[in-house]
C-alpha cells in the first residue's frame, strides 16, 4: 500500500488518489496526517503537502485539491516530455509537476463548468477545450502522467513490483434508430413518401418503396453483420437502443412495436445492452426515469449502462440525474465532431461533482472516437492511420480504447464505405479479433 502524508486529507484528494493510484496503476492507497504513522510505514510512501519533511518521495501539492467550489485557476501548460501538462512544482519536487492537482482538474471537467461557448445542441465544443489549445487533446495525458509518476516512485522504491494491466477495447455501438423505412408507422411513413416526393428525392423514394414491399433490406438494418461481428471477437460489444418518444430531435421507433422489442432482444443475446436516453431527458429526471424502466422492461433485468442522445450532457445535472436513478455507468463522454480525450483519460473514472463536493457511483466510460469525426479525414487510408495512432497513443498506457459507431455505419451507403474495414481493425487491434 502506498501511504500519503498531508496536511490535509479533503475528498479531492481521495478521489484523485485512489483514481491514479488503485484504477491506472493498480495499487491501494492511504492516507495520514501523522509524522510518526508516516516514518512507522514501511512500504511505498509519499508526502504530498507544500514542504518536505525530509528526504522523502514529495510532490509539491497545488491548492485546488483542498479547496472547495470553483475558483479562478491559472492554468500554465508546459511541455514535458513528449506530452504536456500543466501546476508547474519547481525543483524541490520529486516531479515537475502536480499530477494530481492536473489529472484532478481533467476528470472532474473543471472546465466544463465555467462560463462557455456552446455548440447549436448546447454541447461543449472540443475548440474550447484546454486539450485543443495547447494541442494534447490526441492524448490520455491522466494516464501518461500516472505512468510517469509510478517510474518516479520505482526509482525510490526499486524492489516494489507494481501490477500490470493490458490494453483492451469497449465497442460501441448507437441505434438512434433501427430502421431506415421500415416500423415508422403510417403516418410517418405517409409523410416520408411525401417529402422524398417533393424534394426530387427519387433514389431514396424507390428503395423506400422496395423495402416497404419487401423486396430488400432496410439500408439501417446491419445487425445480422453486427452479430456475426461479436460471434468472431471476444470483446463484447455494447449496444445502446433509443426508445424513447418521437420528437424534433429523436426519430427512433416506437417502443411498443413487437418488432422492436425482438430486435432488441435478439441482440441482447449476443451484445450488452444499454439505453440511448433522448434529447430532452438530460435536464427532465422523470423522462429519463421512464425511459430506463421502459428498457427494463424489455431487458428483464436492471438498466447497468447509459448515453445521452447527440452526445449531450449538462455537468452536474445530467450525471446527477443518473445517478439518482442507480444508473452505473456512462458513455457520453467525447466529442463528436473530434477524435481524442475529453476527459484526458482511457480508464473509466467515477463522476465527482463539484457542486456536493463528492465523489459518486457513477463510472464515466468516455469514447475516444466517434465515426462521425472519421468523415472529416477524406481517404481510407488516412482514417487507417487516424486510428492507429490513437490505439497507438492508448497501447502506450495499457487503457481502453471505447470507439462508437452506430448500425447504419454498416450499411452500403457510399458515404460510409469502408467503415466496415474500420471497425474490423479496431476489433482486431487486441490480437484477439479474427
Amino acid at each position: 500500500m502506498l501511504l500519503v502524508y498531508t496536511h490535509k486529507i479533503s475528498p479531492r484528494l481521495k478521489y484523485v488518489f485512489k483514481h491514479i493510484c488503485t484504477r491506472v496503476l493498480g495499487i491501494k492507497v492511504g492516507f495520514t496526517t501523522k509524522i510518526e504513522e508516516f516514518i512507522a510505514h514501511d512500504s511505498l510512501k509519499m508526502s504530498y503537502t507544500k514542504q518536505h519533511l525530509g528526504n522523502e518521495f514529495f510532490i509539491k501539492s497545488h491548492q485546488i485539491l483542498f479547496e472547495q467550489g470553483l475558483s479562478d485557476v491559472e492554468i500554465n501548460v508546459l511541455k514535458w516530455g513528449h506530452t504536456k501538462c500543466f501546476f508547474f512544482n519547481g525543483e524541490k519536487s520529486a516531479m515537475p509537476f502536480d499530477v494530481f492537482a492536473a489529472s484532478f482538474y481533467m476528470l472532474s471537467r473543471y472546465e466544463e463548468y465555467l462560463p462557455q461557448v456552446k455548440d447549436d445542441y448546447g454541447r461543449f465544443l472540443a475548440t474550447e477545450s484546454l486539450g485543443f489549445k495547447y494541442g494534447f487533446l490526441n492524448q490520455p495525458v491522466v494516464d501518461i502522467w500516472a505512468y510517469k509518476f509510478r517510474d518516479a516512485l520505482q526509482k525510490q522504491f526499486p524492489d516494489f513490483i507494481f501490477p500490470k494491466r493490458s490494453y483492451s477495447i469497449q465497442p460501441v455501438i448507437d441505434i438512434p434508430s433501427p430502421y431506415a423505412f421500415k416500423l415508422k408507422g403510417v403516418m410517418r411513413t405517409l409523410g416520408g413518401l411525401a417529402m422524398d416526393f417533393f424534394r426530387l428525392r427519387l433514389k431514396q423514394l424507390y428503395s423506400r418503396f422496395i423495402v416497404l414491399f419487401g423486396l430488400k433490406h432496410d439500408p439501417y438494418d446491419t445487425f445480422k453483420y453486427i452479430i456475426n461481428r461479436q460471434k468472431h471477437t471476444n470483446s463484447k460489444f455494447l449496444v445502446f437502443f433509443f426508445i424513447g418518444s418521437y420528437s424534433t430531435f429523436d426519430k427512433g421507433i416506437n417502443i411498443n412495436k413487437r418488432g422492436f422489442v425482438s430486435l432488441i432482444k435478439h441482440v441482447g443475446d449476443y451484445c450488452n445492452l444499454g439505453l440511448k436516453a433522448s434529447y430532452f431527458s438530460v435536464n427532465n429526471v422523470e423522462l429519463l426515469k421512464q425511459e430506463k424502466r421502459q428498457m427494463e422492461e424489455v431487458i428483464n433485468t436492471s438498466l447497468k449502462a447509459s448515453r445521452y442522445s447527440f452526445s449531450k450532457f449538462n455537468l452536474p445535472e445530467s450525471y446527477r440525474n443518473m445517478v439518482q436513478l442507480e444508473i452505473k455507468e456512462d458513455y457520453t463522454m467525447g466529442y463528436v465532431d473530434h477524435i481524442g480525450f475529453r476527459a484526458g483519460s482511457c480508464t473509466p473514472f467515477l463522476f465527482y461533482d463539484l457542486d456536493y463536493e463528492v465523489q459518486t457511483p457513477l463510472k464515466i466510460c468516455p469514447f475516444h472516437l466517434m465515426d462521425f469525426a472519421l468523415l472529416k479525414t477524406v481517404s481510407l487510408l488516412d482514417k487507417k492511420k487516424v486510428i492507429n495512432t490513437i490505439i497507438n497513443e492508448i497501447k502506450e498506457v495499457d487503457g481502453t480504447f471505447v470507439p462508437v459507431f452506430h448500425n447504419y455505419t454498416f450499411s452500403s451507403d457510399s458515404r460510409w464505405k469502408g467503415f466496415k474495414e474500420l471497425f474490423n481493425m479496431i476489433l482486431d487491434s487486441t490480437d484477439e479479433g479474427q
